[in-house]
């Protein structure tokens, strides 16, 4: 399975910075060992279900050390039997935009 999830605190600071709380929470993952990537909005992690819940879990947890208040936003692709699929995704995805895409500019086309 694959889980996209994004935990941060509640603040009340004046700038609105939260980057030290998921900071915690991206820590927490890359220790993990679980194939993960962290993006500007979300952190992508695969695993198994109880595996994959517990990271976030823990994740959710070091958020909540930085404010009285915590949200978590979680998408989840539940696919039995499939692994490797972090980065089997976007390597299908980047096929068909080259299948749309033609052949590379600079390529002779026959007539």
């Amino acid at each position: 399975m694959i889980v996209a999830f994004s935990v941060a605190p509640s603040t009340s600071s004046e700038d609105g910075s939260v980057h030290d709380a998921v900071a915690a929470a991206v820590k927490v993952v890359r220790e993990s060992g679980l194939p993960n990537r962290t993006s500007s909005m979300f952190t992508e992690l695969e695993g198994e279900w109880d595996e994959v819940m517990d990271v976030v879990k823990r994740a959710t947890e070091a958020v909540a050390a930085h404010g009285s208040r915590v949200s978590l936003v979680l998408k989840a692709d539940i696919r039995p039997g499939h692994t490797g699929e972090l980065d089997g995704k976007v390597e299908r995805l980047e096929s068909a935009l080259q299948a749309l895409n033609g052949p590379a500019a600079g390529t002779d086309l026959p007539e």
